[in-house]
């Protein structure tokens, strides 16, 4: 494996798509510049390309938005994590709760008893979540108690954890003599990404599919789920990719959403692989987008965890600003439809919705604390607001070194691995070779084939990393707080962990 490999720790969600937007001066630390092209030239194709359609900003105040976010965000924290809720309310979510943004809360509630959280403004919008169980907490309506919905109990078969050996339980048996790991680099790199400042809460680390370092910061354990945001776009593919081997869908095929069925919609051009791959043109604002105006009060990217409206429905009636599948941006409108088409098959075979992720997928992969959390409506926000443990998430990284099979049951279709794994052809035509379907491809970003290295990302540093040629799986969960200080650390960490795995498979060039 190459040593410019271990260069992606330098890579965080919002870094990639700074490096691949950005001047390419800028992009020297991060990669290969010539494999991007500059901002000016994204935005002047982009253009080319655009449809003349009506952009409506989303509705509502910046500030109430913001304190329904803090309020789900604490919420989350407190009744799901089990964090102080001090420590809670300084490092944890920023991404919907920015936190140059909480010095306008004058008053914050947490009700034990009611398992809600309460934030007030100093502009007087107070906003609230609430803890709804195996659902976790969903941010509230203004005036409203409870969610539109009655909160279900999520049944999980699994065998004990305790007497089940890994993966499908969490005893760990001694591992065999076979392959060699350099077991001094990888315990530097545990020690280097547990680096105070960073705030890292939990890593580990497999090789071939077992355990070989794992590590908790004080106060979390094998059990505690923490927030992972747009890692949950990944997971929102594997939930599509067990629809589509269960015979609900093709990804060729235009995507069923109800609301695009009228005569004439262009809408139905759209291909359900568009959504998958970010590239279904829809008119949805992010601050990620090159073309992104700093001026907008606030953008849609984050109204679909804040709206408190039917967030499926949102995404759907949003008009398009290109033709599906030539444009490439990172957007919440697409994952956020691809979760409603698995609600749509799901309950249109007449399942539980909320309990397919269980019965489908975690059951199938010994998934014991992966929660997943609503819309007031009861849609799965799949796009980020869902928190796992950092062995849920290991597990479902070995699913895809797997091609799909667990347990010798086939979850996800053939070649539905290398479809996430490969390149979008919309993002290949902007320049950017990073995306592949809800996938961060980062081998493109230091001169190897995209799918050599490929991601789930989620702000904050939340991080689970596929090396195929090393059979290698890395999660990193975190605070918010230290997201800069793992920023700069973790190239150095994670270099030594890769270095510390021979290679098994040889790479495909």
């Amino acid at each position: 494996m190459p040593n410019v490999l271990t260069a992606i720790a330098r890579l965080s969600l919002p870094l990639i798509l700074t490096a691949c937007a950005a001047d390419p001066d800028l992009t020297a630390e991060r990669g290969p510049s010539q494999l991007f092209d500059s901002t000016e030239k994204l935005i002047q194709r982009a253009a080319l390309l655009e449809l003349d359609t009506p952009y409506v900003p989303p509705p509502g105040d910046p500030d109430s938005l913001f304190a329904v976010g803090f309020a789900r965000t604490l919420c989350s924290a407190i009744f799901v994590s089990g964090l102080d809720e001090q420590f809670a309310a300084q490092n944890v979510g920023f991404f919907t709760a920015p936190l140059e943004k909480r010095h306008i809360v004058i008053d914050r509630l947490v009700d034990e008893e009611a398992k809600t959280v309460t934030i007030t403004t100093n502009s007087q919008f107070v906003r609230k979540a609430k803890f709804m169980g195996d659902l976790g907490c969903v941010p509230l309506p203004e005036g409203e108690d409870h969610p539109y919905y009655e909160g279900p109990v999520i049944q999980a078969h699994l065998p004990d954890p305790v007497s089940t050996p890994w993966p499908l339980g969490d005893k760990l048996v001694p591992l065999s003599a076979g392959g060699k790991i350099d077991e001094s680099a990888m315990a530097e790199g545990l020690n280097l990404l547990f680096s105070t400042d960073a705030m890292t809460a939990a890593v580990i680390v497999t090789h071939k599919g077992r355990i070989v370092a794992e590590r908790y910061s004080p106060g979390i354990d094998l059990h505690t789920p923490l927030e992972n945001w747009s890692m949950g776009k990944s997971l929102t593919a594997t939930l599509l990719g067990v629809v589509i081997e269960q015979g609900g869908y093709a990804l060729e095929q235009a995507a069923p959403i109800p609301e695009w069925q009228t005569a004439g919609d262009p809408r139905q051009e759209i291909k359900i692989q568009d959504i998958v791959r970010m590239s279904s043109g829809l008119r949805c604002y992010s601050p990620y987008d090159p073309e992104v105006d700093l001026t907008q009060p606030y953008f849609d990217h984050h109204y679909l965890y804040t709206g408190t409206v039917n967030s499926f429905h949102y995404a759907a009636t949003r008009p398009p600003q290109w033709p599906p599948n030539t444009v490439g941006r990172y957007r919440n409108c697409e994952p956020v439809l691809a979760n409603y088409l698995v609600r749509l098959a799901v309950e249109g075979r007449g399942d539980k919705y909320h309990q397919f992720p269980q019965q489908d997928l975690f059951d199938k992969l010994g998934i014991q604390n992966m929660v997943l959390q609503t819309d007031p409506y009861g849609n799965l926000l799949l796009q980020g607001s869902n928190l796992g443990t950092a062995r849920d998430w290991a597990r479902l990284g070995n699913l895809y070194l797997s091609d799909g099979v667990a347990h010798g049951e086939r979850l996800l279709p053939e070649g539905f691995v290398d479809f996430v794994t490969q390149v979008a052809p919309a993002w290949q035509a902007d320049g950017r070779p990073i995306h592949g379907g809800f996938f961060w491809l980062e081998g493109a970003s230091f001169g190897l084939m995209p799918g050599e290295v490929y991601s789930m990302l989620g702000a904050g540093g939340q991080m689970t990393t596929m090396v195929p040629s090393k059979e290698l799986v890395i999660v990193r969960l975190g605070h918010f707080g230290g997201v800069e200080a793992w920023n700069a650390l973790r190239a150095q960490g994670l270099s030594k962990m890769i270095d510390a795995v021979p290679i098994s498979q040889p790479l495909v060039h």
